[in-house]
C-alpha cells in the first residue's frame, strides 16, 4: 500500500505560479515512477507529467512544456510539480499517482498505468 498526498493548490493570477506536493507514505518512493493528472470540471482526467524512478526521464503533455517542470526528492519522498506562467485553462484539480506493479512502464500518459492515487488538490487560475 502506498499512501498519496497532494498539497500546494489554490488561486493565483493568470501568469502566476504554484508548486505542487506530492508526499507518499507506507513504501519508499524511490523505486516508482510517478505522474501527475488533472481533472477539470465536465472533462476525463488528463496527464500533465510524470516521472522516472531514477528521476532522470521526464515527461511532459505539449501544452505544459516549457512551464511545469517534475522533480522528486526521493529523501523526503516527495515528488514536486512546479507550475509556472499559469492559464485559466490549467485550472482543475491536480491529482498524483504511482506506479509500482512489476513489468516496463510505457504508457506514463494513461491513468491504467498507476496504482494508487492521491485524493487531488485544487488549482485555480483566474484571468
Amino acid at each position: 500500500q502506498v499512501q498519496l498526498v497532494e498539497s500546494g493548490g489554490g488561486l493565483v493570477q493568470a501568469g502566476g505560479s504554484l508548486r505542487l506536493s506530492c508526499a507518499a507514505s507506507g513504501r519508499t518512493f524511490s523505486s516508482y515512477a510517478v505522474g501527475w493528472f488533472r481533472q477539470a470540471p465536465g472533462k476525463e482526467r488528463e496527464f500533465v507529467a510524470a516521472i522516472s524512478w531514477t528521476g532522470r526521464t521526464t515527461y511532459y503533455e505539449d501544452s505544459v512544456k516549457g512551464r511545469f517542470t517534475i522533480s522528486r526528492d526521493d529523501a523526503k519522498n516527495t515528488v514536486y510539480l512546479h507550475m509556472d506562467g499559469l492559464r485559466p485553462e490549467d485550472t482543475a484539480v491536480y491529482y498524483c499517482a504511482v506506479h509500482t506493479s512489476p513489468g516496463p512502464y510505457r504508457n506514463y500518459a494513461l491513468p491504467a498505468e498507476y496504482d494508487y492515487w492521491g485524493q487531488g488538490t485544487q488549482v485555480t487560475v483566474s484571468s
